[in-house]
């Protein structure tokens, strides 16, 4: 029985095709207009598993294809952990209809966030709106300003 606090062991990434195109850190960056920094906060994420020649990173298709999944998922307003779990659900599976499956889940979740959000964001400004008129029918109905010992104040107000 697996200890409770024992951390999650992610399936080991393939080997990287030696015989498909490979990319360099910068190449990456360049590509999709991302700092280096980010690229390797990826990788430390367990999102990206590059292959080491020495110090330097190879990255082939499929870290090249995760990135763009990445970039989507962020767009999408999905949190790096879900993008990892949509990850790691392909590669103990193998099979994409679990992780589409989830997918689908996770969408239907930040549809509902975002209707939600649409739903507030139009209450707010509905009382704003509300705010708005009272204080210029206040405005309109007020003697106007004037200061201690003074004038009152050119514009009226």
């Amino acid at each position: 029985m697996p200890a409770v606090n024992a951390p999650l062991r992610r399936a080991d990434p393939p080997p990287v095709d030696r015989s498909g195109p490979t990319y360099s850190i910068s190449d990456l960056a360049r590509e999709f207009a991302l700092t280096t920094r980010a690229i390797r906060f990826y990788e430390g994420e367990g999102l990206l598993t590059p292959q080491r020649r020495g110090q330097a990173r190879i990255y082939g298709e499929r870290e090249r294809t995760r990135i763009k999944l990445i970039l989507r998922g962020k767009r999408l307003g999905l949190a790096l952990s879900e993008i990892r779990e949509l990850f790691d659900i392909y590669a103990t599976t193998g099979n994409e209809r679990p992780q589409l499956v989830k997918f689908l889940q996770l969408l239907a979740d930040r549809r509902a966030l975002l209707h939600q959000q649409r739903e507030d964001i139009d209450a707010v400004l509905a009382e704003i709106e509300i705010l708005e008129r009272d204080c210029r029918r206040r405005l309109k109905h007020e003697a106007p300003w004037v200061p201690r010992g003074g004038k009152p104040a050119a514009d009226g107000a």
